[in-house]
Order: C-alpha cells, then sequence, then structure tokens
C-alpha cells in the first residue's frame, strides 16, 4: 500500500476523534447531564470478510479496542457519540502485494446519534401510551476509516427514523431506521482472492436505501446484591442491494451485549464510576456480506470479550 494510502488513513483516524470531540462539545454548554466514559475491550476471536485461512476455513483475529463514549441530556433531547480504536492482531493484515502479508490493520469507527424526544419538544402534550416512557426522532451519522489490506473502509451512513424509549429500569430504546450508506475501498489483495484487481482504489459507490430495526439497553440486575448490569444492543440491517462490486447484499444481524459489574458501588467507592465485565457479540453476515458466499467464513463472528469500562 502505498506511503500516501496509509498517510490518507492516518489522517482519517486523527478526524475520528475529532469528530467525537465535536460531537461531544455541541451539547455540553447547555448540557441537563452528561456522561463521559473510556473503556477497553479485547478478544481473541473476531472475524473480518473475506479473510479466511487458505484451506477455506474461518481465520480468527485478535483486537484491542479502545472507546471513548460521551452521553447528554439537553432542552430537547440526548446526545449519544462513540469512537472505537480497533487494533488488529496480523492475521487482519495492512498489506498483501503480491501475496506477502504485512502489517497489522487499524480502524476507527464513529458514531452520533441525536434523539429529540417528544416530551421535551411538546411538555404539554405528553405523550400517554402503556410501556413508553418517551417517542424520540433519530438522527445521526455512522463513520469509519481502515488501513487493512482487502478493503481499507472509508463508510459514510446517515441514519434517520423513529425511536421509542421503553418504560424500563435503567433504559431501553427500540427503533426503525432509514439508512443512507456509502463506501469507497481501497485494496492490496490478490484479484483472486477478492474478485477484483489488486492495488487499486474505487469511486464513492453509494447502497440502496435500507432499513434498521434497532434496540438498546441498559438495565440493572441485582443478583445476590451484586451491582450487575445488563447493557448491549442488537442490529438488524436489511440487504443494502448490489454491492459496489456487482454483488447481492444480504441481511445482516449483529447481537454486541455485555454483563458489567459496577467494582466502584461494589467497593465501598462512587457508583457508576468503574465497571468490569464479559461481553459477547454475534455479527452474522458482518457489513452485508454472504457468509456462505465469497466473504466466506471470515463474515460470521461470534466473539467473547473481556471488557473495562471508567466513567468520569
Amino acid at each position: 500500500m502505498s506511503i500516501a494510502i496509509r498517510s490518507a488513513q492516518f489522517g482519517g483516524l486523527l478526524q475520528a476523534i475529532a469528530c467525537l470531540g465535536a460531537a461531544a462539545s455541541l451539547p455540553a454548554a447547555a448540557a441537563d447531564w452528561s456522561d463521559t466514559s473510556i473503556s477497553w475491550r479485547y478478544g481473541t476471536n473476531f472475524r473480518e470478510p473475506y479473510v479466511n485461512r487458505s484451506d477455506g476455513s474461518a481465520q480468527n483475529i485478535s483486537k484491542n479496542i479502545v472507546n471513548l463514549q460521551h452521553t447528554s441530556g439537553y432542552k430537547y433531547g440526548v446526545n449519544w457519540a462513540s469512537v472505537d480504536l480497533l487494533m488488529s492482531d496480523h492475521n487482519d493484515p495492512a498489506s498483501c502485494t503480491n501475496f506477502n502479508c504485512t502489517g497489522s490493520a487499524h480502524e476507527a469507527y464513529v458514531l452520533y446519534r441525536n434523539h429529540i424526544e417528544w416530551g421535551k419538544v411538546f411538555p404539554d402534550r405528553q405523550l400517554k401510551l402503556p410501556g413508553i416512557k418517551d417517542v424520540a426522532l433519530t438522527l445521526g451519522f455512522d463513520w469509519n476509516t481502515k488501513n487493512d489490506a482487502g478493503y481499507s473502509s472509508k463508510k459514510r451512513m446517515f441514519v434517520w427514523g423513529p425511536t421509542l424509549e421503553l418504560n424500563v429500569p435503567g433504559y431501553m430504546n427500540v427503533g426503525l431506521y432509514g439508512l443512507n450508506e456509502s463506501n469507497a475501498p481501497c485494496t492490496t489483495f490478490p484479484p483472486a482472492v477478492v474478485g477484483y484487481p489488486p492495488n487499486a482504489c474505487y469511486d464513492r459507490y453509494s447502497y440502496k436505501t435500507h432499513a434498521m430495526l434497532s434496540s438498546s439497553w441498559a438495565i440493572p440486575i441485582p443478583v445476590g446484591g451484586l451491582p450487575l448490569s445488563y447493557e448491549g444492543y442488537l442490529n438488524y440491517i436489511a440487504p443494502k442491494g448490489s454491492n459496489e462490486f456487482g454483488g447481492s447484499t444480504r441481511a445482516e444481524i449483529n447481537w454486541d451485549s455485555q454483563i458489567m459489574l459496577d467494582v466502584g458501588a461494589l467497593t465501598g467507592g462512587s457508583k457508576g464510576t468503574f465497571k468490569l465485565g464479559i461481553e459477547y457479540q454475534y455479527w452474522r453476515n458482518k457489513f452485508g456480506n454472504d457468509h456462505n458466499g465469497g466473504a466466506g467464513p471470515g463474515a460470521f463472528a461470534r466473539t467473547t470479550m473481556v471488557r473495562a469500562e471508567y466513567h468520569f
């Protein structure tokens, strides 16, 4: 991969951090409340589409992931921003020129969501629905950059649609969203592996507008007096038409959840400050790639992680 491409992708990582900082600072001046956290998680059985062993079996990848997250309430709703910095081992290489694979891929993934809540915009017209705390209009985006050999993703995705905020301990949201996604990949993989020319970058390609059914939650589950919580999200993403190389896409399921122990509260310290837990991710047809097709078993991951989280 050329020095120019690598420099651009390193710049993209810095842009990711800047995006989160900008998103987090928007509500800060007028925030009613806020929470910022940094976390680390690690697992050894991540997978990536098209990254498979020579015999066609799945190639497990180890990753360290550092996350910075900010949530805040403001006059009309809630802002949420998150950036993951994902650092793979050598099994997810940064370059594979002429079948010589070297380096380890790095990725930045940024999400931003703004929930504009009916009850805050129209306080004198509160909705009274069984089991529903409020209804919101959600607007946001996903943005990523990665320097891997096979795809070098530069995802840009706009998200919009209604969200139901359920009346449960902690919180649980369920939303139905429209997605507009595009990408402009580059590759150093040999053409026999991915089916298109190596050492090439492609013009930005827009997928078909498609839907996502999504839920996120953080619910206390005290067991034996322990301050535990069950947290996570579940996304079902509909097929998004043909990909940039003319192949079909598949429905995608991404379920990621964790059991977290509030260590601070357990040891008599500040509640909700330091948490430890176990996380599990089930990701079928990752990014819409068919795990029974050309992407192979790399498009289907079942990943167990350890997780540590500090709130400030």
